[in-house]
């Protein structure tokens, strides 16, 4: 088990050295990969990524899809390891569920009553 989270953390760490040197995602546009998942068998690594702004969230995954061959060949090339994960991305949704989580605590915190995600509720 200890060898899948330090694979998990060398994939996260080169990877995200690669996105910030070799990709470029625009102006004003924030991507992070927040974890790496990487089953016992080594085959495939699940990289979570999330952008801000969020309405550029689908726009940067396409875009590093479409670029996965070549930021895979980049990976294979820094690790020393045979053989390395196939990449796949995909949304981190925890990330936009934890804000969410935190903004219902800070509006009990204040007294008022917390507005449900389907309600049509303004918050500031």
């Amino acid at each position: 088990m200890w060898r899948v989270e330090k694979i998990q953390s060398l994939i996260q760490q080169e990877l995200g050295n690669i996105l910030l040197k070799e990709v470029d995602f625009g102006p004003d546009v924030l991507a992070t990969i927040t974890r790496v998942h990487v089953p016992s068998n080594l085959e495939v690594a699940n990289v979570y990524i999330s952008v801000l702004p969020e309405e550029k969230t689908e726009e940067i995954l396409r875009s590093l899809e479409r670029d996965i061959y070549d930021l895979q060949q980049i990976l294979n090339k820094k690790l020393r390891m045979r053989p390395v994960p196939k990449m796949q991305f995909f949304i981190e949704k925890k990330v936009a569920e934890a804000a969410r989580i935190e903004e219902l605590l800070a509006d009990i915190k204040k007294g008022e009553k917390p507005c449900k995600k389907d309600d049509n509720c303004d918050i500031q």
